[in-house]
């Protein structure tokens, strides 16, 4: 079993690490004053580049503002990439590269605001180069210092925490699996018990059955168990009360995962509702100040690749009128975020009313109504950049699943599982299931997959991770077409 952070050790129980019991207890601190630093080596940065460039520590407004609004965005992004959240099961490579990305948007952001607001020459470029790369490497190498040090403390095995799993069907067996991985390191599963008393003394996962459900108390006393995880089902409710009555006079901690995941379910959580405690069976994750930050992503990434690209925008414009005659844009209606209807643009590539012989039609790669240019932008994906313009009205999103036709939507949603949970966020120009390869006539249910996936596991430094892709992937793909 991997090693683990300490917990408090219950009654009874014997620990000679108990000077560090309370390092889960404290793991907030930790998390605040890590942002303390990190806001400290920002200012740091700052400052000391800024003596480097003017040799002087006295700021002038310009940058006295420039530095407020810094801290800002470090404060408001940071937090979003999930640097905060765990300690443990992170690697220093996984840390680095969230805190790139975070670090990269906060810098892109203030350049951006410099331009919209003309005093971007009230800024020296050789500073904000060097104040980038010096504040990055203050941040990398404490993020390494404190990478090891959590580490150090695991590896002498302070703390673990031992947890003992009640049902050992499906469901427990997925929580075993879980709990082995490096990111829930701090658990270690003593044992499992099951009402089925032929299990008794076999091993599952290799975790051994200890006994049936009301050997618990022994168990438990005389193994110092810190928590119970019930993994029953939601009809099970006489044989949950009674193990609850069994432990009425414990004071272990007990969870219940009901069993859920033979629904059909997407980004499931527990929230509170009403006042009451609520299992969100499907709910999407972009929400609140999620909604607020990806939406600024949007736009401020679309306004600067629609500024860059302008000059190829109006060649391809200049060659779609000399190729041939009718609209640059092609519009057609798609299915976005909810099941809403909108109308997406794209540079045409088909001779106009080519649709009225041949009707909607799922793209392949023996689609020959394409202009000879219109086929160059298909197969380098240029066809699609007037998207962008979507994104800047709210249609589409830079990252998502992509929008489907209408007809297509009706004809898929009751073939296919969890496909209209597609829709559950805002429909994107490139996406998961894009840069996979899942793109073009390839397999619908495996690109349906890579959908529910993104959003299940949605964050921005996993949006800006398809990008990244995207790019340097390229935009040429043997299924564009």
């Amino acid at each position: 079993m991997s090693d683990t952070v300490i917990v408090n050790p219950k009654k009874g129980a014997v620990s000679d690490q108990s000077s560090f019991s309370a390092f889960r207890e404290y793991a907030s601190i930790l998390s605040f004053g890590s942002r303390l630093l990190e806001i400290s080596f920002v200012i740091f940065g700052f400052y000391l580049t800024y003596f480097i460039k003017f040799h002087s520590i006295t700021l002038t407004q310009e940058y006295r503002i420039a530095l407020v609004f810094a801290i800002s965005l470090v404060l408001l992004i940071f937090p979003l990439t999930d640097l905060y959240r765990s300690w443990r099961g992170k690697t220093w490579l996984t840390q680095v590269k969230r805190m790139t990305i975070a670090w990269l948007l906060v810098c892109v952001l203030l350049i951006v605001t410099a331009f919209f607001t003309k005093t971007s020459e009230s800024f020296s470029r050789e500073w904000m180069t060097y104040w980038a790369l010096v504040t990055w490497l203050a941040i990398t190498t404490y993020r390494y210092a404190l990478t090891k040090y959590v580490h150090i403390v695991g590896a002498q095995g302070w703390g673990r925490k031992k947890v003992i799993i009640v049902g050992a069907g499906e469901l427990g067996q997925r929580i075993i699996q879980n709990l082995s991985t490096p990111s829930w390191s701090e658990y270690e599963v003593f044992g499992i018990v099951d009402d089925d008393i032929s299990l008794t003394g076999k091993t599952i996962n290799d975790v051994s059955v200890k006994g049936t459900s009301y050997d618990l108390n022994h168990l438990i006393e005389k193994n110092a168990i810190d928590e119970v995880i019930i993994t029953l089902t939601l009809t099970s409710v006489a044989e949950i009360e009674q193990i609850l009555h069994q432990l009425r006079h414990s004071t272990v901690t007990i969870r219940l995962i009901p069993d859920i995941y033979g629904l059909r379910v997407v980004n499931q959580s527990a929230t509170k509702f009403a006042g009451l405690h609520t299992i969100n069976l499907t709910e999407t994750p972009i929400y609140g100040v999620y909604k607020l930050f990806k939406t600024l992503q949007d736009k401020v990434l679309s306004l600067l690749i629609l500024a860059a690209t302008s000059p190829l925008l109006l060649c391809i414009a200049v060659g779609i009128k000399l190729s041939s005659r009718g609209p640059i844009l092609y519009k057609q209606e798609r299915i976005s975020w909810n099941g809403q209807s909108f109308i997406m643009y794209k540079f045409r590539s088909m001779p106009i009313n080519v649709e009225n012989n041949s009707g909607p039609t799922w793209s392949n790669p023996n689609d020959n109504r394409a202009t000879r240019f219109g086929a160059f932008l298909r197969r380098t994906s240029l066809d699609e950049l007037p998207q962008f313009l979507n994104v800047l009205k709210g249609d589409m999103s830079i990252v998502g699943p992509r929008p489907e036709r209408p007809m297509f939507v009706d004809n898929f949603k009751d073939e296919i599982p969890k496909y209209m949970q597609r829709h559950l966020v805002k429909a994107g120009i490139t996406g998961w299931a894009q840069v996979n390869g899942w793109r073009g006539n390839t397999d619908l249910k495996k690109r349906i997959e890579c959908d529910i996936q993104y959003i299940e596991n949605w964050s921005l430094s996993f949006d800006m991770k398809i990008i990244m892709m995207t790019i340097t992937k390229g935009f040429i793909h043997k299924n564009a077409y």
